[in-house]
């Protein structure tokens, strides 16, 4: 359906403003020719989220880097102290499995599990909900013998988590930076994002071991998730600020005070739905991301909730505060749990509305005003949520401190999955129904195209064509495999059809 003649434009713009400072495996010279070769191509009425999602895969593939060990993919472009071998860090490689698994060419995120696992990655330096990502990847590109070669790696992984994190309770607990969220108000314990990826993790790891023929394991890590999720809702869960908090340990509090949720909503209280873990009756959290005092921040949402006194937007201290600016890390998980609210529940909490108007505020994050006033794309580390300037960097071009920009072209979010699977609305799934939801309210787009979508060895392309004439193949929404429709509605709505 779709040329490559618009990629070719905004990968020519793109080359033509870029600095390339830190040059890995894919140069700018041969970015266009390895986006056209593997990426879906996707036009739409939105300048801002159409530019935005090319901008993202121009970005992506700077951080592919050739080891000894295969291919890794980096966080940072320049070396950076805290990163582990060949520079990698765990703390955003879940986002890295989930955005690269639409790439035609797998072998990059093959190569990265297997250094993982494997060939001497820092795995548990942060935390990092490897299965899920990679059951996430096997949902949109089935590979069923790579996962059960990798099964006992897994198990192992969680074992270690287990010996090194597992409280008494029988919850995990995380220091706040290795849990990226440095400096944060709520500090260290029990906190929803690990004993979240936890959970999704021994989910994961219990479908995997169901496809070896391993029902023990699988009957094993199927108990320990219910056992998680349990204690996540009786031990996390905030009645009165209807929110899900960390819970400090013991060792963290001063001696003779009980343990008890810390006063602070924190937007990763929002981390259970991105795993779908809690059950329907608690989205009532959700109305905390669209209050102003709340998350809701014209370059948002904000990290902590701003009527907290503790919020803050310094300039001042560690580049890194997870007390108030806004992060695309924690946005990128804000988001796809958003869409999982949105499918999984009857709630009258938030809407289509709501979603598509927190992905456009990171949409339009997504730039940088020069000093000689040129708007180009940029993606960087945190921001000031009330004016989109990018934190990090303005503190350390302040202090004349290293690496030479340091957070440009920043790994550490998604951004072209969540299109993929939000607005177009594609649900990837483990059998041979493909399900396309589309996430846009009522009326916003009258046309949008994403072609060539690698899934379950097809080729898929999904349009919508509200009036017929801009694609030329009738009205509504269709999806066909390999150019043959195998679902079509009138409306933009849920379809299903069988591949």
């Amino acid at each position: 359906m779709l040329s490559t003649d618009l990629l070719r434009t905004y990968v020519n713009s793109f080359n033509a403003t870029d600095d390339e400072l830190c040059v890995q495996h894919i140069p700018n010279s041969a970015t266009y020719y390895f986006l056209a070769a593997n990426i879906p191509l996707f036009e739409c009425p939105d300048p801002d989220i159409e530019r935005t999602y090319y901008f993202r895969w121009w970005t992506y593939r700077k951080h592919f880097k050739e080891t000894p060990d295969g291919f890794v993919i980096t966080e940072f472009l320049p070396d950076v102290p805290w990163a582990g071998k060949y520079n990698a860090i765990g703390c955003a490689a879940g986002h890295h499995f989930y955005e690269g698994r639409w790439l035609r060419d797998q072998r990059y995120l093959d190569d990265y599990a297997v250094f993982w696992l494997r060939k001497g990655g820092a795995i548990r330096t942060y935390s990092f909900w490897i299965a899920d990502a990679l059951w996430g990847r096997h949902l949109a590109r089935p590979n069923a013998a790579f996962l059960i070669d990798l099964l006992d790696d897994l198990i192992a992984n969680y074992r270690g988590w287990e010996r090194e994190r597992l409280y008494k309770d029988g919850m995990f607990w995380q220091y706040d930076g290795n849990d990226g969220g440095e400096v944060s108000i709520g500090g260290h314990g029990r906190r929803p994002t690990i004993n979240s990826y936890m959970y999704g993790d021994a989910n994961a790891i219990s479908r995997m071991a169901w496809l070896a023929g391993r029902l023990g394991v699988s009957s094993e890590y199927a108990n320990k998730a219910a056992r998680l999720k349990a204690l996540v809702l009786e031990k996390l869960w905030d009645p009165d600020a209807r929110f899900f908090k960390t819970l400090p340990r013991e060792e963290d509090m001063p001696k003779g005070d009980a343990p008890k949720l810390v006063d602070v909503r924190e937007l990763y209280g929002y981390t259970p739905w991105y795993f779908h873990l809690p059950d329907p009756g608690y989205a009532e959290a959700w109305a905390q991301l669209m209050d102003p005092k709340g998350f809701y921040a014209p370059f948002g949402p904000t990290t902590a909730e701003q009527r907290h006194p503790g919020f803050k937007v310094s300039y001042e201290g560690h580049e890194c505060q997870w007390n108030g600016p806004s992060w695309p890390y924690a946005t990128s998980i804000t988001l796809r749990a958003m869409a999982n609210v949105l499918r999984d529940h009857e709630q009258d909490t938030i809407d289509r509305d709501d979603y598509f108007d927190i992905l456009s505020i990171y949409t339009r994050s997504h730039k940088l005003v020069r000093e000689d006033g040129t708007t180009v794309p940029w993606i960087d580390e945190n921001l000031d949520p009330f004016t989109g300037e990018w934190l990090a960097r303005t503190l350390l071009r302040r202090r004349g401190q290293g690496p030479e920009e340091r957070g440009k072209d920043y790994n550490h979010s998604e951004y072209c999955d969540l299109v993929i699977t939000g607005p177009v609305g594609l649900v990837p799934r483990d059998d041979d129904v493909v399900e396309v939801d589309p996430l846009l309210p009522e009326g916003m787009w009258d046309w949008f195209c994403l072609d060539r979508v690698p899934y379950h060895d097809r080729s898929l392309t999904i349009v919508w064509d509200r009036t017929g004439e801009k694609y030329g193949l009738g009205t509504g929404l269709r999806v066909l495999a390999d150019g043959v429709a195998v679902a079509h509605s009138e409306r933009l709505e849920r379809v299903t059809g069988r591949l």
